[in-house]
C-alpha cells in the first residue's frame, strides 16, 4: 500500500534520524535557507541502477516533492517510478556508516546497498 500525505502518493518517505543527518549535512556545508534532499536513480552500479543524493535547497518545477521532518524530499519524474513507497534511513551501526536506502520495488541489491535492480 502506497505511503501518502494530504492524499498525495509519496515517492520516498525520510525516518526522523535521516533528516537529523541531512540538516547536520547542510549546516556543515553552509547550505542555508530551505534545506532538501534530492533523491535519484541512475544508471550504474553491480546491479544496474545506483541512488543518488544530494543534499539541496534548489527545487526543478518537474520535481514531485514533499516535505518531511523540516526536509523537502525530490524526486525527479524519471526516478520517481523506481522509487514509490522507498524509506530513506540513516545507520551508523557497526555494519557501516550512511544513509540506507528501504525499497520495496528492488528485486535485487548489491552488499553495498547503493546499487538495485526492478
Amino acid at each position: 500500500m502506497p505511503i501518502t500525505q494530504d492524499g498525495v502518493e509519496l515517492g520516498v518517505t525520510i525516518s526522523e534520524t535521516a533528516a537529523k543527518k541531512i540538516k547536520y549535512f547542510a549546516e556543515k556545508d553552509s547550505i542555508s535557507g530551505s534545506v532538501g534532499i534530492r533523491v535519484a536513480v541512475k544508471g550504474g552500479g553491480c546491479s544496474g541502477l545506483t541512488y543518488d543524493l544530494t543534499i539541496t535547497g534548489d527545487e526543478f518545477p518537474s520535481d514531485k516533492i514533499v516535505e518531511q521532518h523540516g526536509i523537502k524530499v525530490m524526486v525527479d519524474k524519471k526516478s520517481y517510478i523506481y522509487l514509490v513507497g522507498t524509506e530513506l534511513e540513516f545507520s551508523d551501526g557497526l555494519n557501516g556508516k550512511g544513509f540506507v536506502f528501504v525499497n520495496p520495488n528492488a528485486k535485487k541489491t548489491c552488499g553495498c546497498g547503493t546499487s538495485f535492480s526492478v
